[in-house]
């Protein structure tokens, strides 16, 4: 037997129900530390720490983040 049982909820909705967290503020503040560093002039130094954080694999991870940007259109 095989039952499906469909629910129409906002994300907000749904993680109340399961009672998690809502980690909203915690975002928000997040990306307005990050605007600010990028409007005060992050400089490349800093960008490749924040990359660094993001690749998975160490060094493997960077050269695939560095072919990416090299790749990217300029302009």
């Amino acid at each position: 037997m095989k039952i499906n049982v469909e629910i129409e909820c906002t994300p907000e909705e749904a993680r109340a129900a399961m009672g998690l967290p809502d980690l909203s503020p915690i975002h928000e503040r997040y990306v307005g530390m990050m605007l600010e560093t990028m409007q005060g002039g992050a400089s490349p130094e800093m960008m490749e720490t924040l990359v660094r954080s993001w690749a998975p694999m160490g060094e493997a991870g960077m050269a695939f983040w560095r072919r990416m940007f090299d790749a990217a259109p300029k302009g």
